[in-house]
């Protein structure tokens, strides 16, 4: 190839510098000139094309390198156009993005979800979608094994919790919670554990108790993926038991959940990879057994 007018620099010396180059190249490789798998010519060719130093296109090269385009830079022969990196998932609210990512998660041979949740409000609806999806016949892992993290009944929980911090109210709010915590827990195990009679699943289910409010809602999919929503916090008025409270509560269902998985590079492994240390430090040191009842 070679540099038109049009690419020449004015600059004052009339050579190209590094970022010239590395955007001359770039807009090669959008163009579809250079492809996935293609070797760039060497750097001595490189250098010939522009009228500029080796040193001019190594810079240049390294930068393309940053930017994720090239791969095999100084390894002894010409840098080749590496593969697109994969697109990073937008975050959606929790009731919307967690669903899809499970019914994945549910085509493996052996599926593992680990979740740390203040209740099951968002999982147990969830994981219907990978449910059915194994009733109609078209997913059949050979086994699930879902651990479940929520505050035990004797946690001090930081919400929800009523604004004007009455005693009164603060018990109605914890006894609706516990009964939640307890039902939403009791019908997702049932659901999981019928796979068992319905499809000769191997299933496992356990539920730890934390001993903390847990201020984020993290799950974990296959050891692949993390996906994390932060508990934000709200006034609003709900009821129980024929009584209206003021609260400040959690938008579980509505907070953005936020993914991360391996494949889509380095920062994403390393989130992922520490997620789980966390969590697995968790369930085997300060959780303890967790029987739901009330």
């Amino acid at each position: 190839m070679v540099v038109t007018q049009e690419e020449a620099a004015v600059n004052g010396s009339g050579r190209l510098s590094p970022q010239e180059i590395a955007d001359i190249l770039r807009e090669r490789i959008r163009a579809g000139e250079l492809r996935t798998g293609d070797r760039l010519p060497t750097q001595a060719e490189l250098a010939e094309e522009f009228g500029v130093e080796r040193g001019t296109v190594r810079q240049a090269l390294r930068a393309l390198q940053e930017d994720g385009l090239l791969s095999n830079v100084s390894k002894g022969s010409p840098p080749r156009i590496a593969e697109p990196a994969p697109v990073r998932e937008e975050p959606r609210p929790t009731m919307v993005g967690l669903a899809p990512r499970l019914a994945e998660a549910f085509e493996s041979a052996h599926v593992r979800i680990d979740a740390a949740c203040l209740t099951a409000e968002s999982l147990l609806p969830a994981l219907g979608e990978p449910i059915r999806r194994i009733h109609e016949g078209r997913v059949r892992p050979e086994s699930v094994d879902v651990r479940v993290l929520l505050p035990g009944r004797d946690v001090d929980l930081a919400f929800p919790v009523p604004v004007e911090g009455r005693e009164e109210d603060g018990t109605l709010l914890r006894e609706r919670w516990l009964a939640q915590r307890n039902a939403q827990g009791q019908v997702l195990r049932h659901n999981l554990l019928s796979l068992r009679a319905t499809h000769g699943i191997d299933v496992r289910v356990s539920f730890r108790a934390l001993p903390f409010t847990p201020p984020v809602k993290l799950y974990l999919l296959n050891g692949e993926e993390a996906l994390l929503a932060y508990y934000t916090l709200a006034r609003r008025e709900e009821e129980w038991e024929g009584r209206s409270l003021e609260t400040y509560s959690a938008l579980g269902p509505q907070s953005l959940l936020f993914p991360f998985a391996k494949r889509t590079g380095r920062r994403d492994q390393a989130f992922v990879e520490e997620s789980q240390k966390w969590f697995d430090a968790l369930w085997e040191t300060i959780t303890t057994d967790l029987t739901l009842s009330s």
